[in-house]
């Protein structure tokens, strides 16, 4: 059975994010979604309900299994016998960062194999930052999200939105 993980901030979900899962949940018979929960950092969704976003935005997926994590991913992917990581990338930038993170988790983790997954062209500028920059100021992102994040965020700036 392969299994593999694909662990993000996901604050908000975006299609980029959707697209990756959907096209991992393809390849791997179990795909765990894993959502960061990291005390450093300011979020606007709770951890469930970012998970909650994923799972309504992704209905017919039945191979994803949804947990929270506030530590190090690769101390999840050990403690749950995981050795595969999915990322995506979207240009040059991301590739960097994430080449340098897949090689420190390397050395954590030796069985761990990082795949880079680009995103669909089409999602290519499409980043959780600025989804939440856009709702703040009323601008039109719905080709960005699903609906279900639509909504939400509509609710968190239900005067802009």
């Amino acid at each position: 059975m392969s299994i593999a993980l694909f662990p993000g901030s996901f604050d908000p979900p975006t299609l980029g994010h959707i697209n990756i899962i959907e096209r991992s949940t393809a390849l791997f018979d179990v795909l765990h979604v894993v959502v960061a929960d990291n005390i450093a950092k300011k979020y606007l969704f709770t951890p469930e309900e970012r998970i909650e976003l994923i799972r309504e935005s992704l209905p017919e997926a039945k191979n994803i299994v949804y947990s929270v994590h506030s530590g190090l991913t690769v101390d999840y992917a050990k403690k749950n016998g995981i050795n595969i990581m999915v990322r995506g990338v979207r240009g040059a930038g991301d590739f960097s960062y994430e080449l340098e993170m897949a090689m420190t988790n390397k050395l954590l983790y030796p069985e761990l194999e990082v795949l880079f997954m680009p995103t669909d062209s089409r999602y290519f500028l499409i980043r959780a930052s600025q989804i939440k920059e856009l709702a703040q100021f009323g601008a039109d992102f719905s080709s960005m999200v699903t609906k279900p994040v639509l909504e939400a965020l509509k609710k968190k700036f239900p005067s802009n939105v």
